[in-house]
Parts: C-alpha cells; structure tokens; sequence
C-alpha cells in the first residue's frame, strides 16, 4: 500500500493522551508527529458548549457506538459504552469532571509491577498539565495547558448538599484534587471562559500550529510490522482502505480503552486461541490484551424538591432556547457549566484506608441523556463504588474493523460489589436527611422510601444501575516477566519493538473517580517515557484520616 504520510512518531488518537502525547513530543522541534483521528471536528455547540453534555455522547456523529454484551449482574441489560470519535476523543464528549485519582490508587499500580508510576512519580506531571484556577502551588499545576476550575456554585443546593455532608460528620475539602481527597466540598470542571477544555483545545491546537505536527485523518484498522518492530500503521477511510502512515522510530496507541487493545488484536498481539478463533494469525502471544476490563457503575438517588430552584425549571424547550442563546452570545449562564459541582469522596467503612465511594451532586432530578424523571422539582445524588472486583473482556469477532466487538464487563460479578452498592445507597440517604436539607427536601423519588431490604435495593441496583463511563485496563501495564502484562511500565508493548500504549487501557486499576485527569497524565509522562526524560518524584505525603482503621468518618 502507499504511503500517506511519515514521521518519527505516530500517535494514534487525539484524544486525553494522545493529544498530550502530541504536544509534548514535537514541543522541542526535534522530533516529526503525526496524529491519526478518526472523527471529525468538535466545532459546534453541541461540544462546546458545557451545558450541553448530554448530546455529543449520544449522537452517531461523534460515538463509536459500543455496548457491552448483556450483562448477567444488571438482568441481561447492555449498557452504552460511549467512546469519542472526534477530535479530542472522549474530552470532547465526556462531563468535563476533572479528578486526579487518589495517591493511593497509583501506589498500587507500582506495588502491581508499574514501577516509577507510584504518587511521587505521578504528581509532578499532573501538577505539569494543569492550570488550576486558585489553587495551591504546592499540590496543584498553575500555569499547564489544561484549564480547571471549581463551579460557580450559584445554586443553594450545591452549598447545601456540602453542609448536610458536614452535618453528617464527613470533612470539608476545598480541594479533593490536592493533599486531601476525602470529604464533601466542590467539583473541579475542564471548562474555561464557558468553553469545554477539552484536550483538543488544551493541546491539539496548539501542537498542530507548530510545523512539525499535523493531523491526519482516517481509522487505524491495523498496525504495519517489518520482523519484530512496528513501523506504521495501516487506514481507511470511507470504508476503504486508503494507505499507511509509516513511522521512523515509534507507534504509540492513545486511541483508547476500547480502541487500543482492539487495534492490537486486530494486529495479531494478544491470546494465540481467541486470535484463531477470529481467523487472526498471532504475531506475539500477550494474553491479557482485553482482559482487565473495568469500569465505574453508579445510581441516581433522587429526591423531590420543595422550592421551584431546581434545573428542572430549564428542561423546556423555551428554557433550553434561551439558556442556549445566553451561551452562544456571551458564554455565560447555564450554558457555561456541566453543572456537576458539588461532590464528595468517602469511606464505606472503618477499615478501609481511603475513598472508595464518589458522589456528583446535580440540583435536577434528570437522567444523563437530559431527559427528566420527575414532574416538578428535585435533586439527586450519582452514586458508586470506586473499586469493584469485577473484571471484564474485550474480544474480537473478525479482523474486520466494522465488525463490533464483544464486550462484557462482568458487572456485579463479585459480591462485595452488591454489600458496597447498598451501603452507598444508605449512606446517600442519611446525608440527604440531614437538616440542611430540610427547606427543601419532598420524597424520595428513587429508590422510593419502601425499597429497605436488601433484596429491594439489589433489585433497584439490577435494574438501575448505569455505566459512569470509565473503562479501562484492556492493556495492563505491568513488570516485563508478568505474563497478563500487556505493556512495561514505560508503556511499550511487551515482545514488539517500536510500539507502545499510553492511555487508561494500561491502568492496572481503575482510579478514584473520573479518568479523564490519569488518562491525560499518562500521555504527558508516555512522552517522557519516549523522549528518555523524567521529572523528578514529589514525596509529597497525601492526607490519610488518622482514624480510619476505627472509623467510617
């Protein structure tokens, strides 16, 4: 096949990582980058807009469409697996939360064989991508390429739900991206001046006006090898194939978690068996490309509101005419936050060293697609566990690229994931009977007040349980000798030269929280990895409640 283009690095994907990735790789001038997308532009409100975060992550447009496979734990239902297909990948769709993960979290990714990817290694490069609006310089980013803020916090329900929190005997944190994670305070957004960050803003633009990065676009269906190395990678567009973008010195995969462990397999890397199963011959055997699948599930706990303030007042199509025109000439109002800016990070219960529970707290009874669940008002509480034991598969049909692939999650599949769900749900609703709440707080809208067994909440979990849209770990990241290691800890794929991953399909296991902050930390330090440089640890200790071995709060 002929040969679109060449370069020494080609990134596939621009999304989180890759567009990081991106940046980093051509910033000195040393080095040509090219950048794969398979989507098309983000220009428009339907991105750009905050607001308006319901849409992008449910048109065709800007979707690759997955779903799992019926899912025996959640009563055969297939769940929405949204992947972005345009620029910016999944930042360009996804509900502009920006949390970290806890220190914790990547001190276990080193104990489990990623080592130099401990909360000292990390830190320094999040600190380095960010630009955190009033935050503190020794815990947080100030000048980086990617724009946080905490919300606006107009509403009184956002306060309230902070307070009752307080009420209830949790922390405060000002800041659950900085020393301490834990506790009840406000939301950091990826939103800057009304626009969604995403990192096709923060840093694709900014690496393509350099002359040494462009774009190219097209659908990686395969990767191009001469003996043990990758040398490029093969497209198509419009349903065929249109050629290879070659590559002198590496292949890095950041087209995502569904995305980068399919290419692999696709390509011939991953278990010998399956890939025959797939009429795949197998290059190298890796066994756990696609294993390792995890997500976060959460619930909506939603209850009446009394008083007429909630965002269900701006559901009409009138409202929503105007709350869209406000945006589009000023950038301001309701249009201008993803309205997730309340939160709080828990306990479940003594004994347990850090979070394992998020909430994101919403002044509207409403599901993710923006459709309403009440008549009138109310508030709601999204609600899960953060370290569930479930573990899924992505497996491949054919080498054919438009057919979709198997993916099963395994939801609820362990059963401390049942005995976790409900404590969420009970402790949601002790914090909404808190007094704070009082002024505002009707009934309980779901799981309604007669859902009180066990086998009530396992049925509202069965049947109501949604995807908060976090996979990862198809492509784990771990020590050269571990046999279910997909990549080294610097991020190159174990038993082919020249090619590496380097987004949240290599997390070991899922972090606390949102992935869209790791995911991008891993693209920033994957450049380093590449460019043979490091930034040096911060031994920065994170706080740890002194009581937790006693005490839930």
């Amino acid at each position: 096949m002929h040969v679109i283009d060449e370069a020494d690095y080609v990134v596939v994907g621009s999304g989180s990582a890759g567009a990081a990735l991106a940046y980093r790789l051509s910033q000195d001038g040393r080095y040509d980058v090219v950048v794969i997308e398979a989507g098309g532009t983000d220009a428009g409100p339907f991105i750009q807009m905050p607001g308006a975060l319901s849409f992008p992550m449910n048109m065709k447009r800007y979707d690759w469409g997955y779903r799992s496979e019926p899912e025996p734990g959640l009563g055969d239902r297939r769940l929405a697996t949204p992947r972005g297909k345009v620029l910016g990948g999944s930042s360009s769709i996804n509900g502009m939360v920006y949390v970290r993960g806890h220190a914790r979290d990547f001190d276990h990714w080193s104990e489990a064989g990623a080592s130099g990817w401990a909360y000292a290694d990390v830190l320094p490069y999040f600190k380095r991508l960010e630009a955190m609006e009033g935050g503190d310089a020794a815990w947080r980013g100030l000048s980086g390429p990617l724009n946080v803020k905490r919300g606006d916090m107009l509403n009184p329900l956002y306060r309230t739900f902070i307070e009752a929190g307080r009420e209830a005997g949790y922390p405060v944190t000002d800041d659950y991206n900085g020393e301490a994670q834990e506790g009840f305070g406000p939301m950091q957004q990826t939103i800057w001046r009304g626009r969604r960050w995403s990192t096709a803003n923060a840093y694709l633009r900014p690496a393509l006006r350099r002359g040494n990065c462009r774009l190219v676009g097209g659908e990686a269906v395969k990767l191009v090898f001469e003996g043990e190395r990758a040398v490029g990678v093969t497209l198509k567009r419009a349903r065929r194939l249109k050629g290879v973008v070659r590559a002198r010195r590496e292949v890095v995969l950041a087209a995502g978690a569904i995305n980068s462990p399919l290419l692999l397999l696709r390509s011939g890397i991953g278990d010998p068996a399956e890939l025959k199963a797939a009429g795949i011959a197998a290059k190298v055997a890796r066994p756990g490309v696609g294993r390792n699948l995890q997500d976060h599930l959460e619930l909506y706990i939603q209850q009446e509101c009394t008083q007429p303030i909630t965002l269900n007042g701006y559901l009409n199509l009138f409202a929503k005419g105007r709350v869209g025109l406000e945006w589009m000439l000023l950038h301001t109002g309701h249009g201008a936050t993803n309205h997730f800016e309340a939160c709080a990070f828990v306990r479940s219960d003594a004994g347990v060293e850090y979070p394992d529970i998020q909430y994101h707290f919403i002044p509207a009874a409403v599901r993710y697609d923006g459709t309403s669940a009440v008549k009138g008002h109310g508030f709601q509480a999204h609600v899960g566990p953060m370290r569930s034991k479930s573990r899924g598969s992505i497996r491949i049909r054919s080498e054919d690229p438009a057919e979709l692939p198997s993916i099963r999650f395994n939801y609820m599949s362990h059963p401390d994931d049942w005995r976790e769900f409900r404590t969420a749900i009970r402790l949601t609703r002790e914090i909404f009977a808190q007094a704070a709440f009082a002024p505002y707080r009707g009934r309980e809208i779901q799981p309604g007040a007669d859902a009180q067994s066990d086998e009530d909440l396992d049925a509202f979990i069965r049947d109501h349980a949604e995807s908060a849209y976090h996979p990862c770990g198809a492509c784990r990241m771990g020590a050269v000798d571990d046999p279910d290691a997909v990549v080294d800890p610097d991020c190159r794929v174990i038993g082919i030269e020249s090619l590496r991953v380097a987004d949240s399909s290599i997390f070991p296991r899922v972090t606390n929280g949102n992935l869209n902050a790791p995911s991008i930390m891993v693209g920033e330090k994957a450049a380093d990895h590449i460019l043979g440089e490091r930034l040096a640890p911060d031994h920065r200790a994170p706080w740890i409640h002194p009581d937790w071995e006693t005490r839930q709060r």
